[in-house]
């Protein structure tokens, strides 16, 4: 049985061993297997919610479309396009806010903190929220609906919008048939939220993250700051409470995991545990940090990949539309 597997990331930043662990590699490792359709693009349109710096963006497409070639992904194989260079999304995203419910909305975790954190300052809880970060899960529904995924790797901390997806499928297929699949989010147990130096949640906003193509000598530099206990070498030391190994666990196999374990119980010196960490992470990145330097030195053949896959994601696109348009009403008089 045919299955589908979409996935995006944010063109935000400078992508971080957070995005690789958590999307990309189980996406590209996905969409090796037999019997599967895959959509990975760059999500640009929801940079927009938090980025003012239109060279940022650009540059950040830029970096995230490289990784995801120099990391292996097929693209005559798998459709790797740019969300902006699909419009029917943004269409589709308009017809699904029609049939959303506010309340769902209300409840997205984005939105709840933005509120906490504007009544815990003293301001109006809506206070320069804007509408962009309250309805962008309806933008990824868009996204993932669009292609009728059956499934979505994601961190723990976005099961909520896959959620939401089907909730909002749900009401529509209720109302005009089924034309909807409904996704499925798919975690890895040991990447579902992977830690940054600090042992918050990897991310761009806290300033925690590993960035995932630095020379070897800087990502030595970096897994060595991340933070660790006063426990003394000799001292039992629990990997279930540790960042180190949490970053170890996202890229080690079974056997390799256990043998960290052990070490762990057996106190060894953090110091060790982090070199083997940097050995773990630096062999893995090493090979395809080549294949980046390459590609992000030709832009342009980086934008004909892009283009080539917007146009096999839009032959999908638009007669799926024109489907949907059908369905509410919104077709030829005669």
């Amino acid at each position: 049985m045919n299955r589908t597997v979409l996935t995006g990331i944010t063109t935000t930043g400078t992508p971080h061993l957070g995005n690789y662990v958590g999307a990309i590699k189980p996406a590209i490792e996905a969409s090796r297997a037999k019997a599967v359709r895959s959509y990975y693009f760059l999500a640009d349109y929801h940079a927009l919610v938090k980025n003012r710096d239109p060279q940022r963006l650009r540059r950040s497409a830029l970096e995230i479309a490289a990784t995801w070639l120099a990391l292996g992904l097929d693209t005559d194989k798998a459709t790797f396009y740019r969300q902006s260079d699909i419009p029917e999304i943004l269409e589709l995203t308009w017809i699904l806010t029609c049939f959303t419910a506010k309340g769902l909305m209300n409840r997205a975790h984005a939105y709840k903190a933005a509120v906490q954190e504007n009544t815990d300052a003293g301001e109006d809880q809506d206070f320069a929220i804007t509408m962009g970060l309250f309805c962008y899960p309806i933008l990824m529904s868009a996204d993932i609906l669009m292609f009728n995924a059956n499934e979505v790797p994601v961190g723990k901390d976005q099961v909520q919008h896959l959620e939401m997806a089907r909730d909002i499928a749900q009401r529509f297929n209720h109302h005009y048939g089924e034309l909807f699949t409904l996704p499925n989010a798919v975690i890895d147990e040991h990447v579902a939220v992977l830690p940054g130096q600090d042992g918050r949640k990897m991310s761009k906003s806290y300033d925690n993250t590993i960035p995932l193509w630095l020379p070897e000598k800087q990502l030595r530099k970096a897994v060595m700051k991340i933070v660790t206990n006063s426990l003394e070498p000799g001292e039992p030391k629990d990997p279930d409470d540790s960042t180190l190994f949490a970053v170890y666990a996202a890229l080690a196999n079974e056997d390799q995991r256990e043998e960290m374990r052990r070490a762990y119980r057996e106190g060894i010196a953090w110091g060790e545990a982090k070199q083997r960490t940097f050995e773990l992470v630096n062999a893995e990145l090493a090979a395809p940090r080549e294949r980046y330097e390459a590609l992000i030195a030709e832009p342009e053949g980086i934008e004909a990949v892009l283009l080539k896959g917007a146009e096999r994601a839009r032959a999908e696109a638009t007669p799926f539309l024109q489907q949907v348009r059908e369905a509410v009403g919104i077709r030829a008089l005669a």
